[in-house]
């Protein structure tokens, strides 16, 4: 497709493509959504299909998610300082270190294909379908991996809190044990 060709297309297609995009996100932020869709249309202007109307709407669309996801995502980071800053203010930041590092440990119990599951859903935020992709594995398989990797994590949390409270236990017990 030539320069003369593309500028053509751009002008029939433009408003379709804005109007996609002001049905799925605020005005201020549509004519960004189509500006970066004609950019992509422009570096694959020779691969376009003819009519290209489809092609740009689901770029649009592909755009528009990765915009959500990235918000979502620098959502999630803004909301994690905040209750660190709660945590830090408020004198619980051993309780939370506790926490993470008896999670941790749990974790290191599971087989790597549970871990790996469970990491892909919960601290990467991966449907299920996305994360099973990545897993190699059946959307069933993962889902079966998901379900035991849930029910191991919770043993392990168990255990790891009966061995805690045995150690505060003997602490309690015998403080002051060699003295004499």
């Amino acid at each position: 497709m030539q320069g003369s060709e593309f500028s053509r297309m751009y002008e029939q297609h433009y408003e379709r493509v804005l109007a996609f995009a002001l049905r799925r996100v605020s005005p201020d932020h549509a004519p960004e959504v189509v500006d970066e869709t004609f950019l992509i249309a422009w570096r694959r202007r020779l691969d376009l299909p003819d009519p290209p109307v489809a092609w740009l709407l689901v770029t649009a669309r592909n755009i528009i998610y990765d915009h959500g996801r990235r918000t979502q995502r620098q959502d999630a980071v803004s909301a994690e300082l905040a209750r660190c800053r709660e945590l830090h203010t408020s004198g619980s930041v051993e309780a939370e270190v506790v926490g993470r590092l008896t999670m941790m440990a749990a974790l290191l119990r599971l087989p790597e294909h549970e871990r790996e599951a469970l990491i892909l859903t919960v601290w990467d935020g991966l449907p299920y379908r996305q994360a099973a992709a990545v897993a190699g594995c059946s959307i069933t398989a993962f889902t079966v991996r998901v379900h035991r990797a849930r029910r191991h994590l919770a043993t392990a949390l168990e255990d790891l809190d009966a061995a805690m409270a045995d150690q505060t236990l003997d602490k309690v017990e015998s403080p002051e044990v060699g003295r004499g």
